[in-house]
């Protein structure tokens, strides 16, 4: 498409170059910006071009374009604006979307830009006369009819009683105070969503200082505010039971219609069923819809084509008495979901590469005319993603459900998941308010449909049990969010499974049990981003399961390899070493990197063939969208609300939001509990719709908040305040007690606290500083970063009795509140009721201490130095807990990584009488330290470096070099 500089309003030079709105009004047909603290400020007799741009998370903007039209706006300057708005998407690379605005019957989307609504004024520049001027000193009373549940549409009627009904919100704007009529028949949302403007014409014409009062429908002089609304109307009279008609009155059945626009003239396109094959890059093509009419313009079309095709809309729109249908125009490669959603399959939406060509091709034609070509540039892309928004230092339980029960797992089980099974867990943590909790079912790939049925009953269970105060979610395998592994810190997935269910299910099925086991062969790739939050995933064993950006381990019983693939890292690497320590502890393993591997390996792999080197892709989030839902019958339906706020969220209603890596169902407090019993249903639904048509997986993790016990990683997608959703009443009683009292929202109940539990396993601490990574003593020397979770599931797979020394038993800790109540007597009703409820489906079990620590702890009835002289490794740290001293055992380690090791007390041994291979080898050693009896001198020779040097070395590096030279 050939664009001339004389074809682009000078105007829009540099416009759209960053996120925010910009607005041109129609003066002499020239387009002229609009001072940004008029924005939002219309006349009747004008024309305006409202620009919206938004900085999307993939980097690139998206613009939505809107020409408003004055109830007084001349033809000319309503035919300008529907032109200039077609130049200037021109000149943004054709990527915007174009709304047509009316007077009195703006979208949704357009009345989000100005919340909480649009009063035009009388007037305009056309018409030659301005809106008159009121003295300050005067006030004129006005009459306001306001429609509309999620944006008010705001409308002067005449200052009558018989502009009044029952169905819509009236507000009476007097000087001293502005009352709010609510029809009898308006819902509790429509009032709460009025009093927005209430409060807006409270600040704009009375500086914030009148009174406000509320009048019932039906309500007469009795009360003292009704009394004084009707006397301003002459007294009271019934009203009629309806006044104004629809605000669109367009058959919502009405089926759509395709034309193609040939020049002057639109030519009906006959078809079965709408396609995208019927569409012509080349062309032009108008859907008429009823209530929408839609105009679609092929890339490949001229600018004069273009506009041409929006005038025959709005023709289309005269001819049959439409003047309140909506007309958007979209280019091709930016359709919006609802027109897509028009079409029978339409393809697979995708990055249009095409428009970057067309930006560039428009930005070079514009600056060889001297224009500014940043305005078509992309906007940074947000390349890091979001971190955890979790605290991970909280108490974690977990059932495996085997038929229709749940199994509690100890706490070295509780991390080793398998993938033909289906678990439930209870994890409560400090949060911003108090305790949270969040319980969740994790369905393995291989799991059964019953089983998979009973966790969900189970859960569901557990959280009525909670009163509807903890977080559920539901997850599948390997669509597991970036909050889920930090909880676990190490896991590891088996392939097969432990459950009844399960195994049942395989033995009737004659299917082949793939259920791991130590002694056979095993792949598993490693992944993670720390010792905090690492996994390793057993994968087929075969070639194409290897992937050059991970590490790998494979065993065949006590033969094991470590693959280090060429596009991993240092992390990885060093977390596969970790991970040996868990799945195969007290064996030494070949190091292979790839490309260097031996026969034995490819042998156990079953043959060398292609594998990819790309990382595995996980779902991205992508920008948030929300929608206020009603379930009735099994039918789901949704609307969509833009440019959301806290605020948008009424407590009775049950709102979605949409971020595509996961979804989150967030249920009001006034919600009826037949429908909140389907909220996980309602998810579930909302999935299989797909309405953003952006190929949601079925397997997307659902999450369901109950308004008040909202987590962090749901209210960071918003300017949140906790107190709002703790205050009584309903939507429309909250906002009018803020309004009338001007007062702060107030919490209907304490804020929470801390959820007592009998597991033992991980604990919240008094103070960050002592959370997982420091939660050793501080004179503990800590091996490789390891957390107690780490060292506990290492333990599991452990002999102790011939046990690695490099890999230290774990600490017994005791759990510790991050907040303590200052009456402990009388804990808060929230965190009683919490603790009550929990204990009647967690098992009590007793403080893990493994049985190394028990042998070897000093006892605190002998004296100090008695208890701490036989096992010098092993310390008594004193705790104190309710005014008395304890000891707590903890356990000095062998080595830091990144520091020397201490090596007082250590014989000195050749190293001949050190290597694998010495036929006089030195006894009484720590087989993994070899390095460390060799003499300063003789390591310099062999190492070619100090120890010091080599201590400062990654692990992995250490265990090459201890490799080639026989002591590893």
């Amino acid at each position: 498409m050939a664009i001339s500089v004389r074809e682009v309003d000078p105007a829009f030079q540099g416009a759209g170059q960053k996120d925010g709105l910009e607005i041109w009004r129609i003066e002499k047909l020239q387009a002229v910006p609009v001072p940004k603290e008029s924005h939002g400020k219309f006349f009747t007799g004008d024309s305006y071009i409202i620009l919206k741009t938004t900085a999307l998370k993939n980097g690139s903007f998206r613009q939505d374009i809107h020409y408003w039209l004055g109830k007084d706006t001349s033809q000319d300057e309503a035919g300008t604006a529907a032109i200039k708005t077609v130049e200037l998407d021109a000149a943004l690379g054709g990527r915007g979307v174009q709304y047509r605005e009316l007077q009195g019957n703006e979208t949704e989307k357009f009345l989000s830009y100005f919340k909480p609504c649009i009063i035009p004024e009388e007037g305009g520049l056309a018409s030659g006369f301005r809106h008159a001027e009121v003295n300050a000193r005067e006030h004129v009373t006005r009459l306001f009819v306001c429609r509309g549940k999620h944006t008010v549409h705001v409308k002067e009627v005449p200052f009558a009683r018989s502009s009044l009904n029952h169905e819509d919100i009236f507000i009476l704007d007097t000087e001293s105070k502005i009352f709010q009529f609510n029809g009898s028949n308006s819902s509790i949302q429509e009032r709460a969503k009025t009093l927005e403007v209430v409060q807006y014409l409270k600040d704009i014409n009375h500086e914030g200082k009148c009174d406000v009062a509320a009048v019932e429908d039906g309500k007469l002089m009795a009360d003292a505010d009704a009394g004084e609304f009707w006397g301003l109307f002459g007294g009271f009279a019934p009203l009629p039971r309806k006044t104004f008609p629809e605000l669109n009155g367009i058959d919502s059945a009405f089926p759509p219609k395709l034309l193609c626009v040939n020049k002057v003239q639109t030519v009906s396109v006959d078809c079965d069923c709408l396609t995208k094959a019927l569409l012509d890059s080349t062309k032009c093509y108008i859907l008429d819809c009823g209530s929408e009419i839609y105009v679609w313009m092929g890339r490949e079309t001229a600018l004069e084509d273009r506009k041409r095709a929006g005038l025959a809309a709005e023709e289309l729109l005269r001819e049959g008495n439409r003047p309140k249908s909506h007309i958007i125009r979209l280019m091709e490669g930016f359709e919006t979901a609802i027109f897509r959603s028009k079409f029978n399959k339409w393809p697979k939406k995708a990055e249009a590469v095409v428009s970057d060509e067309s930006r560039g091709k428009v930005a070079a034609l514009l600056k060889r005319q001297g224009f500014n070509a940043k305005g078509i540039t992309k906007a940074a892309p947000v390349k890091e993603e979001p971190l955890p928004q979790i605290d991970c230092t909280g108490n974690l339980q977990v059932w495996r459900v085997n038929d229709s029960e749940k199994t509690f797992l100890s706490f070295s089980e509780q991390c080793k998941f398998y993938s033909g099974d289906c678990y439930i867990f209870q994890y409560s943590y400090p949060g911003d308010d108090g305790e949270e909790c969040l319980i969740g079912t994790w369905f393995g790939k291989k799991s059964i449909q019953e089983e998979r049925t009973a966790a969900t009953s189970l859960a569901n269970t557990m959280i009525e049990s909670l009163k509807f105060q903890a977080v559920l979610v539901r997850l599948y395998e390997g669509k597991e969010p970036i909050e889920f592994f930090p909880i676990f810190q190490n896991l590891v997935i088996f392939k097969g499974g432990a459950s009844t269910g399960y195994k049942k299910f395989v033995s009737e099925n004659g299917i082949q049990d793939d259920t791991y086991s130590e002694n056979g062969v095993g792949l598993f790739r490693v992944q993670g981003s720390g010792p905090d939050n690492m996994q390793a995933i057993q994968v087929d064993t075969a070639a194409p399961s290897l992937n050059s950006s991970y590490c790998y381990i494979l065993h065949d019983g006590d033969t094991v390899f470590t693959w280090i693939g060429n596009l991993s890292s240092s992390v990885d690497q060093d977390l596969a070493e970790r991970q040996l320590d868990v799945i195969k502890p007290n064996l030494q393993s070949r190091m292979l990197k790839e490309g260097s591997e031996y026969d034995q390996f490819w042998k156990l792999l079953g043959i060398k063939s292609e594998y990819p080197s790309q990382k595995i892709a996980r779902d991205q989030e992508s920008d948030a969208h929300l929608f206020c839902c009603t379930f009735s019958k099994g039918v789901l339906k949704v609307r969509e609300i833009f440019n959301f706020t806290q605020d948008d969220m009424m407590t009775e209603d049950i709102f979605i939001l949409d971020c595509h890596s996961c979804v989150f169902v967030w249920v009001g407090q006034h919600v009826d509990t037949k429908i909140q019993a389907h909220a996980l249903s309602i998810g579930e639904k909302f999935l299989e719709l797909d309405i953003l048509m952006e190929n949601l997986a079925r397997e997307t993790p659902v999450y369901v908040i109950n308004e008040g016990s909202e987590p962090q990683y749901f209210t960071r997608f918003f300017t949140w305040d906790s107190a709002k959703s703790a205050m009584r009443g309903n939507s429309f009683e909250r906002r009018l007690s803020v309004l009338k009292d001007g007062v702060k929202p107030r919490r209907d109940k304490p804020k929470r606290r801390p959820i007592t539990s009998s597991h033992a396993g991980r604990s919240s601490v008094p103070d960050k500083s002592q959370r997982r990574s420091t939660s050793f003593s501080p004179d503990r020397v800590r091996v490789r970063g390891r957390s107690p979770a780490f060292n506990a599931l290492a333990a599991n797979f452990e002999n102790s009795n011939a046990r690695n020394l490099s890999t230290p038993p774990p600490v017994a800790t005791k759990p510790f509140s991050k907040s303590s109540s200052p009456d402990p007597v009388k804990p808060p009703q929230r965190a009683a009721s919490i603790a009550a409820m929990s204990a009647s489906f967690e098992r009590p079990r007793q403080t893990l201490i493994p049985k190394s620590i028990k042998a070897t702890s000093p006892d605190v009835n002998k004296p100090q130095s008695e208890a701490s002289k036989p096992k010098p490794e092993v310390n008594a740290t004193p705790t104190v807990k309710d005014g008395q001293t304890a000891v707590t055992p903890t356990i000095r380690e062998d080595v830091k990584e990144g520091q020397p090791e201490d090596e007082e007390g250590l014989p000195i041994y050749p190293y001949d009488r050190l290597r694998t291979s010495s036929t006089n080898p030195a006894a009484d050693i720590d087989q993994s330290r070899r390095e460390t009896y060799l003499s300063s001198a003789e390591f310099r020779e062999k190492f070619g470096m100090t120890k010091e040097a080599f201590a400062k070395l990654p692990k992995w590096k250490q265990n090459r070099l201890k490799i080639a030279l026989q002591l590893f």
